[in-house]
């Protein structure tokens, strides 16, 4: 399964958010996208989800569905980060609730358990390690029903340590999802990856974490004309 943006371009009412970028975030690898801090970075992600319509440019997934449905944006400032002030576990009830999930007191301390993070119940959640925040919001946006796509908007920001949030991205592509991760503040020359840029429409292709599978083989070369 593939998302790929064409050109996609967004404006603002002061000017140019998002200059025309080109990207594709495919199941099973990881997509890392570089820009600068600010607006622009995060409406890239809102326009792969379908939230925003491009101002120019296209956003398609080969598969049915709406994007809104297919993609997730993990802690999007100002837009699906948590309210720092509330506590985990009422943080992971809602976002269970969202994804229509058991979300009764007893279910979300299921959940914390499963996941590593009953100690943390109580805690304000600014006041989670950066590390242990990006794991359990992608862990919490995955369990959406019908995603397929996580988008993680500059998990960055809370780190420089680089390490601990390739490893959630990592570990969901392995999973098979399809991961982007959208950077502002790590340098370019510090990401382990080579990004996509934002302003470009020359990218790299994602890098693959979880193999093909033959069916997958197929699918490939019947979409380039061969046989399938």
């Amino acid at each position: 399964m593939q998302v790929r943006a064409d050109q996609v371009s967004l404006e603002g009412p002061h000017g140019t958010l998002l200059p025309p970028t080109s990207l594709t975030v495919e199941d099973g690898c990881v997509t890392l996208v570089h820009g600068e801090p600010g607006v622009g970075i995060t409406a890239l992600g809102l326009a792969l989800a379908g939230r925003v319509e491009p101002s120019t440019g296209t956003v398609t997934a080969d598969v049915p569905g709406l994007l809104r449905d297919l993609v997730a944006v993990v802690d999007a400032p100002s837009v699906s980060e948590p309210d720092e002030a509330l506590a985990l576990r009422v943080v992971a009830g809602e976002e269970l609730a969202l994804a229509h999930r058991p979300a009764g007191k007893e279910d979300v301390a299921r959940w914390l358990t499963e996941h590593d993070a009953a100690p943390f119940a109580g805690t304000r959640f600014e006041n989670l390690e950066p590390a242990m925040r990006t794991r359990l919001l992608a862990e919490l946006a995955a369990e959406r029903t019908g995603v397929r796509v996580l988008v993680l908007d500059t998990p960055d920001r809370h780190t420089s340590l680089v390490e601990t949030w390739t490893a959630v991205a990592e570990e969901h592509a392995k999973r098979g999802l399809a991961v982007a991760v959208l950077t502002a503040t790590t340098p370019a020359s510090a990401l382990p990856y080579s990004p996509t840029r934002i302003g470009s429409t020359d990218q790299p292709a994602p890098v693959r974490l979880l193999a093909l599978t033959e069916e997958d083989r197929a699918e490939e070369f019947s979409a380039e004309g061969e046989p399938a």
